[in-house]
């Protein structure tokens, strides 16, 4: 868990409204940073402090990091599905990050046959990832392989392509502005993990990689270290 500190404090007399930006630094790291701008009225009384705060805004964004991977050109598509979901517009949250999975399928297909690669997954499951990589939208693409997934990238037992395929199966004009916001939040969810799963398992891959080649060389340097003399 990560804490912060201000790196300044902010005062204003008794009655007075003052506005101000308040940076905050990460204690644990000292790099990571949070900046508040912010409005506020102090108290008028002469008991102890208090007033009102109103935030205008916080940079970096308010919510979940955004996955760095697989979104290309549309980072900001995503970026504007994210504020959208915030501010509760469901239908323009969900129609912003369909735009985003359709519109990067075939990275989102190179990055699961990378990783399907890397971790020597069953060859019969990356030939049908990369023929299914062929088709030009993401829901007839994730229609050829169902179960084609490698199980270190399953959620919860679960296909996250399947996840992702059956939100963006459904139509908009049928659903309400609520039902829009829960399937785009779930649907920005998966996402998110399934991102994390594949940055996970290579990094699982690189770490076990790196086990087996210190131990085959200890072991290859203690068969080659001459015999100890009585």
């Amino acid at each position: 868990m990560r804490q912060y500190r201000s790196t300044y404090d902010v005062y204003a007399e008794r009655g007075a409204l003052r506005e101000s930006f308040i940076k905050y630094i990460c204690r644990n790291c000292s790099k990571s940073a949070k900046s508040f701008a912010v409005r506020f009225v102090a108290d008028r009384d002469t008991g102890a402090y208090g007033g009102e705060i109103y935030k205008y805004g916080e940079l970096p964004n308010f919510g979940p990091p955004t996955p760095p991977r697989l979104l290309g050109d549309d980072k900001e598509l995503f970026l504007k599905g994210r504020r959208a979901e915030s501010q509760g517009m469901g239908i323009a949250a969900f129609a912003y990050y369909r735009r985003v999975i359709e519109s990067q399928k075939e990275s989102i297909f190179d990055e699961v046959i990378r990783v399907s690669k890397a971790i020597s997954a069953d060859p019969a499951i990356i030939a049908g990832l990369e023929k299914a990589n062929r088709q030009v939208q993401f829901t007839s693409a994730v229609d050829e392989v169902k179960d084609a997934i490698p199980p270190a990238l399953l959620i919860n037992g679960h296909n996250p392509l399947s996840l992702m395929h059956s939100a963006l199966s459904k139509g908009l004009h049928a659903r309400t502005d609520e039902e829009c916001l829960r399937w785009a939040t779930d649907l920005r969810v998966v996402m998110a993990e399934f991102v994390e799963r594949m940055a996970q398992a290579m990094k699982d891959n690189a770490e076990l990689h790196s086990a087996v080649s210190r131990l085959v060389s200890r072991k290859r340097l203690k068969l080659e270290a001459p015999p100890k003399e009585d």
